[in-house]
């Protein structure tokens, strides 16, 4: 007689990994058959299921089904978080019980006109799961907070329509007459949306006119006020800056001997660091070079707490566009008693450090200093001056100045070959404005070894700040980049195949395999795009007094100190430092919470500040391009999602959208990893990086959209006719226009 042996009794893991692999929801029936249980460990079974629910490791759903804590359900409530630069709508859940954090929810685009779902709004939702994450298509809205919205306001009628200046938003709101305040033809106003039921188009109200259509030739006064940018002085505080007066010299190096020399874009106004360099005269540093930062001492204007420092903690940083500079401190600072002008004797923080010949710094010391800038010095004419062109510079001033400076940033630069820096170079767009405000013309900005040279000196004084407060176990904000996530670099790997580049994970990634790739595609049509997508796999640069190191500078420890003028996180930095080193008469030593809270905020602010800056670029390029309505333009693809492709023109390398419905009839199936469109019927594949020839069909200059047609592929009777009717473009709906993720040092 044969004796069955009793199965073994499952160990919690073992349920747990049950529910989690398995495809179909499974109950206590379902999990008895897979373990093969007896009726009586059937009895011990649900005992288990039932503490194991009571602990919170499992919940119970419908019809006695479990899942793992944590796990969502098919239906759930949501509540709407944020609405990315692209216009896609994320939200979490409405209740959540997880130990980690909530995963995010893409919100499927609403269909039927209905109005899309504004942060703060809740709704309950049907979830599936795609490669890229989990996808949310809207059953029913709950409750929409009501919400504002910024457009153009235009006569119609009888009323008042509003255009929205919110990128992908292509549904004008109807304002009746009355509800328009003050505000006339052509303003930019706020509006609030009213609740309520709408035959035709939403109902709005005027709430403020911000400013006039003479004014708004201006597209940055539309980022300014699309991303809440305070842009005007409090009085209090621009009175408390007007009331500044010279630094006192006492307790402060004098370096007015030394001919230190600011180096600036042509049009900067405020000038907020001064370099010199000299042969280091130590007979143990053969070749080797003193060097001297001097950055504005800021922290000596504005005290912790003033009227001032709460404004410039609001604003985070200073925001530049192609016509304007919000500046984060007063003009009367920031141009003023803070910048360091040319034959001026100003308050500074000045920093020096000795490399040996190959870059590798040997020592460091900060001081207070009070030093005289001998020349405002531009990029392009200290390069020329080094390249030996034509010059307005005294030939004994190069030798003496600048033939230094660049001598030690070779040396710098050896270091920082040495360590594998990551080496991304994407071209970036330079708006030129006429005296009237129109764009004169849009090209790429030029790179420099000028511009390499400050670069290196502002990193070296960085990281010799970073090392002192570190050392001296002082509290302070690093500039900290982690690498890239798993998830990123497995797509990364798997697009680099398609193009029969094979990119080397390793245990560890590190830039130089990064590098290996952008080497192997440098004079190729597919340079740029590789850059693209790199600069796309990598993790945003932030503030955190938790330091994981900055993975593309290739050092251990960073932060920022050089900025103060235009970045609070900077100002912040200075403060530490001097309470550390007992440079500063008042303990402004900063609290560790404290700075926590400001590292989140100045991140964020960052973020903003970089999507207004791009959005008015995009403006300014949409209505330099407006008057060329069907022309036809070279353009790279440079992304493909479920709304079309992205392209950017050659020439200008301003951003577009082909919507996907004007692409030859088929079904299109977005692939995210290898950045494509394909044909399911015919097997047409567009790809980012493939070369096209496209026409403009619209361009809004208040939103930045441009809609584009891909010349040859048109399933209609032909491009020119689709050209000619652009200007309706009755058919476009729903699209969105391209954004690149900033990500900076």
């Amino acid at each position: 007689m044969v004796i069955k042996s009793t199965p073994p009794f499952p160990t919690r893991q073992e349920i747990i990994n049950l529910i989690e692999e398995s495809p179909h929801k499974i109950g206590k029936r379902e999990i008895a058959r897979a373990f093969k249980l007896n009726p009586e460990q059937k009895k011990q079974l649900k005992k288990l299921l039932r503490d194991m629910s009571d602990e919170g490791i499992i919940q119970k759903r419908h019809r006695q089904k479990f899942v793992k804590s944590g796990d969502l359900p098919e239906f759930l409530v949501v509540r709407v978080s944020r609405i990315n630069e692209d216009g896609d709508v994320f939200a979490l859940p409405l209740n959540w019980d997880g130990n980690k954090a909530p995963p995010p929810i893409l919100i499927s685009p609403e269909r039927g006109g209905r109005p899309e779902l504004g942060i703060g709004d809740t709704a309950l939702i049907r979830i599936s799961k795609s490669s890229t994450g989990l996808i949310g298509k809207t059953i029913r809205p709950i409750n929409r907070v009501p919400s504002q919205v910024l457009g153009i306001l235009s006569r119609s009628g009888k009323g008042f329509r509003i255009r929205q200046t919110k990128r992908g938003e292509r549904h004008e709101l109807f304002v009746e007459k009355g509800d328009h305040g003050e505000a006339e033809s052509g303003d930019l106003v706020r509006a609030e949306i009213i609740p309520g039921k709408n035959f035709g188009l939403r109902r709005a109200r005027v709430i403020e006119s911000l400013h006039s259509k003479r004014e708004l030739r201006d597209f940055s006064l539309v980022a300014i006020h699309q991303h809440e940018i305070p842009f005007i002085f409090p009085s209090d505080v621009e009175a408390v800056a007007k009331e500044a007066t010279a630094a006192p010299k006492q307790n402060r190096a004098d370096l007015r001997g030394l001919p230190l020399v600011t180096i600036d874009g042509v049009d900067a106004r405020d000038f907020d660091d001064a370099v010199w360099a000299e042969p280091d005269t130590s007979p143990t540093n053969p070749g080797g070079w003193h060097c001297i930062v001097a950055i504005a001492d800021v922290s000596w204007y504005v005290q912790p707490g003033s009227a001032l420092d709460l404004e410039a903690q609001k604003r985070g940083n200073s925001v530049y566009f192609p016509d304007r500079v919000v500046p984060m401190l007063p003009e009367t600072l920031s141009n003023g008693w803070c910048s360091l002008k040319p034959d001026e004797d100003r308050p500074c923080v000045a920093v020096h450090f000795w490399i040996n010949t190959e870059g590798k710094m040997l020592g460091h010391k900060f001081e207070r200093a009070l030093m005289r800038s001998v020349a405002r010095l531009t990029y392009d004419q200290i390069q020329a001056a080094y390249d030996g062109s034509d010059s307005d510079l005294e030939v004994n001033f190069i030798n003496r100045v600048v033939h230094p400076l660049y001598q030690a940033y070779f040396a710098l630069s050896r270091a920082r070959d040495s360590r594998q820096v990551l080496e991304l170079e994407l071209a970036e767009r330079h708006v030129v404005l006429s005296p009237d405000g129109t764009v004169k013309i849009i090209r790429e900005r030029a790179r420099l070894e000028s511009h390499k040279l400050i670069e290196e000196f502002m990193i070296a004084a960085n990281v010799a700040a970073a090392e002192i407060l570190e050392t001296a176990k002082t509290p302070f904000l690093y500039r900290v980049h982690d690498q890239p996530s798993i998830k990123k670099i497995n797509a990364l790997s798997i697009f680099l195949k398609s193009l029969n580049l094979n990119f080397s994970k390793g245990q560890t990634v590190k830039p130089i395999q990064f590098n290996q790739i952008l080497r192997k595609v440098s004079d190729t049509p597919y340079q740029q795009m590789v850059a693209e997508i790199v600069l796309r796999s990598q993790a945003q640069a932030e503030y955190s007094t938790h330091n994981i190191g900055h993975f593309g500078l290739s050092l251990r420890r960073y932060c920022h100190f050089t900025s103060p003028i235009r970045r609070y996180a900077d100002l912040l930095v200075h403060r530490s430092l001097l309470s550390s080193l007992k440079l500063e008469e008042d303990d402004n030593a900063q609290d560790l919470d404290m700075l926590n809270k400001f590292g989140k905020q100045l991140s964020n602010l960052e973020r903003r500040a970089a999507s207004a800056e791009r959005e008015a670029i995009d403006r300014y390029t949409a209505q330099y391009l407006s008057n060329q309505i069907g022309a036809k333009f070279n353009a790279q693809i440079s992304g493909a999602t479920r709304a079309g492709l992205f392209i950017k023109l050659d020439q200008t390398g301003a951003d577009g959208l082909v919507p996907i419905r004007s692409l030859p009839q088929d079904f299109y199936v977005h692939n995210e990893t290898l950045h494509q469109l394909k044909g399911r019927k015919t097997g047409r594949t567009y790809r980012i990086g493939q070369k096209i020839e496209v026409t403009l069909l619209e361009a809004i200059p208040i939103t930045g959209g441009m809609i584009f047609e891909i010349l040859g592929d048109s399933p209609s009777s032909g491009s020119s006719k689709r050209a000619s009717e652009a200007k309706t473009s009755k058919h476009r709906k729903n699209t969105k226009q391209n954004y690149r993720r900033s990500k900076s040092d």
